[in-house]
């Protein structure tokens, strides 16, 4: 089966549950904290199936990692002050 086809299994099946959710609160009324959840599921659902439908229909493109360009000047010094060297301590202190 294709991804389409899946989707739309998933879409009546998701057609039939609300069909039953609705029947279930005709019968047991929709006061209850219950039924409200169970409805509130049922949407959840739906709108998560809405989304992977529109995700499928997009043709995926290929990722292109992002290339970021380092510069061979060397580094302003002024963003170095007061900071440690990893493993000697600060600047103006001896190491251990």
């Amino acid at each position: 089966m294709s991804v389409h086809d899946d989707l739309s299994t998933v879409q009546r099946c998701l057609d039939d549950l609300s069909r039953s959710v609705g029947r279930l609160e005709q019968q047991l009324g929709s006061g209850g904290l219950e039924m409200r959840r169970v409805r509130t599921d049922a949407a959840h659902l739906r709108e998560s199936v809405a989304l992977l439908r529109d995700a499928a229909a997009q043709p995926a493109a290929p990722r292109q990692p992002e290339l970021v360009t380092i510069p061979d000047t060397p580094y302003d010094d002024s963003l170095w002050i007061d900071t440690d060297d990893e493993g000697l301590g600060a600047r103006d202190r001896h190491a251990p």
